[in-house]
């Protein structure tokens, strides 16, 4: 799909959603692939706004920032992102991020070497999507490594968020779900929204 119809079609589902900030992720990678760096940042910070959990938004908009020569604004998002990414267990995108900021001799900032600040109790699963445990799934939603990957690292609650993001994404970009291709679409969108 070419550039332009791609920002069109996530410009489109941000209109029509202001409040999906899945539409102003994908909108603002679109626009950072397409050289658009300007306006990918106000996309990132806007889904930031919306759920500021989601450590890949940080990384990227980092990345924008320092290709608009705004190196300070540009560590500060980086040291924010890592430690989201640290305090979810995002354990390659805090790793990129920490590599940049050495790379540009900025200070990085501590985080913890274990694992998450609470444990999953009994029935429970650390959830990387809203960094916190919550209740598990009963089992995996899908019969593959994907569907497992859901079942280990998502709470029930943003399971139920991510089936009707599921939905808005086949219905604003009009995705046969019987072609192999429409269906690696939609599970790139799920595994950005869940934070996976």
């Amino acid at each position: 799909m070419a550039d332009a119809q791609r920002i069109e079609q996530f410009r489109k589902m941000a209109g029509d959603d202001p409040t999906n900030e899945l539409a102003h992720f994908s909108l603002g990678k679109a626009q950072l692939d397409a050289g658009e760096i300007q306006e990918a940042v106000g996309s990132f910070k806007r889904a930031i706004e919306l759920n500021p959990n989601i450590s890949k938004v940080y990384q990227l908009m980092g990345q924008a920032l320092l290709k608009l020569n705004e190196r300070q604004v540009a560590i500060e998002t980086f040291n924010e992102g890592v430690k989201v990414a640290d305090r979810r267990g995002d354990l390659m995108n805090k790793n990129e991020m920490i590599t940049t900021l050495r790379e540009l001799g900025a200070p990085v900032p501590e985080t913890k070497a274990t694992g998450p600040a609470v444990a999953a109790g009994e029935g429970e699963v650390f959830c990387k999507r809203c960094g916190r445990p919550g209740p598990k799934l009963e089992k995996p939603p899908f019969r593959n490594p994907f569907g497992q990957e859901i079942f280990e690292n998502t709470c029930t609650a943003c399971w139920r968020e991510a089936i009707g993001m599921g939905t808005k994404v086949i219905n604003e970009l009009r995705l046969p779900m019987t072609d192999p291709q429409s269906q690696k679409v939609w599970d790139q969108h799920i595994r950005e929204f869940l934070a996976l």
